[in-house]
């Protein structure tokens, strides 16, 4: 790779982590044992959550969190088509049928549409914080209070933010209500990474000790147990389970990305004010911003093109900011486009108009935190160049919306 390009992303990966590694190989303890109970409790802890399990990935958590609560053939569950296929993947794996609600102008599930799609088969909503922008919680658990339903928070892209003062995760009384599951993942791209990996928190008691059975093959006793000073050789197949469990190893990583969190967070925040600086009087575009009662943990930085004000369309300003050492994705394409959901018609074009429209718009452009200014700068620049010479006259602008 060109020494000039600028990724879309990298990973911050310190010193701490290394050596926390370096010392799991070394202790002979490799696979879920003290490290990982030690990630859990404090992750738990971050995101004031009693209960934390560890987990390979996020789909796993999601996959636990559904398995768990008994969601399966006959229920619908309603969920974002602006979303990774982990999401409606791990639906159809528990039987279940997805459900897909429209969205809002910042990508974030809308609320009224949620309502627009219940039915007597409803059992569980998956909203996404896409982007790391916390969706409208309350107006979501007011609708699951009402309908007796689930709340399974997909938080891939959300450690770090917050709602209504607290950590997205959070079971506390302040909130009022609260989710029965939060998903997160630790991939490679994420705030927080293990490499890969996840994890899965929940208030209930119940749903927790179901889940870590879950977990490791439906086995009544973890390896940790079996093997530590407890001494407990013996174990019982309980339930038919899966090969979900977190290493040490990835959980030495885990501990101290989640540490730096807040640090990492307040690194993102600012490539964040720099883009915004420089992009907010573009007109050509418009660019993300918080919500009223939320912390935006900044995973995604995702512009909108205004597309009745160039001459080009989103696939071409990405191919030239490519060609000029620029990385940039789209997140996401949306569900409804991809071939292996076209048999099942809840899952069609028009049921999400919004989504459709939104997509044919949208960039995320680089965000980690050891970007540098000048590469942020770099990017703003590059980008403003594009659009200028990209841009249509504003009368045919103002024909063309009308």
């Amino acid at each position: 790779m060109n020494s000039s390009f600028v990724p879309f992303h990298k990973p911050s990966i310190g010193d701490e982590e290394i050596a926390e590694v370096t010392n799991t190989l070394r202790s002979g303890w490799l696979t879920t044992g003290p490290r990982t109970a030690q990630f859990e409790a404090e992750f738990a802890k971050y995101v004031h959550a009693p209960y934390s399990l560890a987990v390979n990935s996020g789909t796993a958590a999601l996959h636990l969190a559904l398995a768990g609560l008994h969601i399966g053939p006959g229920d619908e569950v309603i969920t974002t088509p602006l979303t990774f296929c982990a999401t409606v993947n791990t639906i159809l794996q528990v039987g279940a049928t997805p459900v897909l609600a429209d969205v809002l102008q910042n990508g974030n599930i809308d609320p009224t549409s949620i309502r627009s799609r219940l039915t007597a088969r409803t059992r569980a909503l998956i909203p996404v914080h896409l982007a790391g922008l916390p969706c409208d919680m309350s107006a979501i658990w007011d609708i699951a209070k009402q309908a007796n339903l689930k709340v399974i928070e997909d938080a891939a892209h959300a450690i770090s933010a917050e709602y209504l003062g607290l950590p997205i995760g959070a079971s506390d009384s302040r909130l009022g209500y609260h989710s029965d599951a939060v998903a997160f993942s630790f991939y490679a791209t994420k705030n927080l990474t293990t490499g890969e990996g996840g994890m899965v928190t929940t208030h209930d008691a119940c749903l927790a000790d179901k889940m870590k059975v879950l977990c490791l093959h439906g086995i009544s006793a973890d390896a940790w147990e079996r093997y530590s000073e407890k001494g407990k050789w013996y174990y019982e197949v309980v339930d038919c389970g899966f090969k979900y469990n977190l290493s040490d190893v990835q959980s030495a990583i885990g501990i101290h990305q989640l540490r730096r969190q807040e640090q990492l967070r307040q690194m993102r925040a600012r490539v964040a004010s720099l883009y915004k600086a420089g992009l907010s009087s573009v007109e050509e575009l418009t660019v993300p911003d918080e919500e009223p009662q939320t912390r935006h943990a900044w995973h995604l930085f995702i512009i909108q093109l205004r597309l009745e004000r160039l001459t080009v369309d989103r696939d071409t300003i990405i191919q030239e900011l490519r060609s000029r050492g620029v990385g940039t994705s789209v997140h996401f394409i949306p569900i409804p486009l991809h071939p292996a959901y076209s048999r099942y018609p809840q899952l069609g074009k028009e049921t999400c108009p919004r989504a459709m429209e939104l997509y044919r718009r949208i960039i995320s452009l680089p965000i980690y935190p050891d970007m540098k200014d000048e590469e942020v700068h770099r990017v703003v620049d590059l980008l403003k160049d594009i659009l200028q010479k990209s841009s249509r006259p504003l009368a045919a602008a103002v024909e063309l919306a009308n």
